[in-house]
């Protein structure tokens, strides 16, 4: 085997058996996009508000505070910015973030909420700094 093949190969084995750790810390990103395209899209998208807000930027965003959307009064109060860990606990109940918010949706696998997230962080990663 020739000395490039090997490296590359053992890189790929390398990345891979590290694949599961990167996952249980930071989530799938390419399944949170599957994710967000088959659960969420009914009421969000990632540039126009709809039912609910405009989700691609919300990451590293205030709670709330999204341009041209009308909030419920309670989300609109809301002092937060949307964190890994504060999207997490929204999707997990966002009546236990946000009491009295109008969102009436949660994920109940703790891996779909990694991955949803890890999606919408990815976004805020691509977006050129302002």
């Amino acid at each position: 085997m020739r000395a490039g093949a090997l490296a590359g190969w053992s890189l790929a084995l390398l990345a891979s058996a590290g694949a599961p750790w990167a996952h249980a810390q930071g989530g799938d990103a390419v399944k949170g996009r599957q994710l967000f395209e088959s659960r969420c899209v009914g009421c969000h998208s990632l540039d126009q508000h709809r039912v609910g807000p405009a989700l691609g930027t919300v990451a590293g965003r205030a709670a709330g505070k999204a341009p041209g959307y009308t909030y419920s009064p309670a989300l609109a109060q809301a002092t937060h910015v949307w964190t890994g860990d504060q999207l997490r606990a929204w999707l997990t109940d966002p009546e236990a973030l946000v009491p009295g918010q109008a969102m009436g949706y949660s994920l109940s696998q703790a891996d779909d909420r990694r991955d949803v997230v890890a999606f919408l962080q990815s976004l805020a990663q691509a977006r050129p700094a302002q």
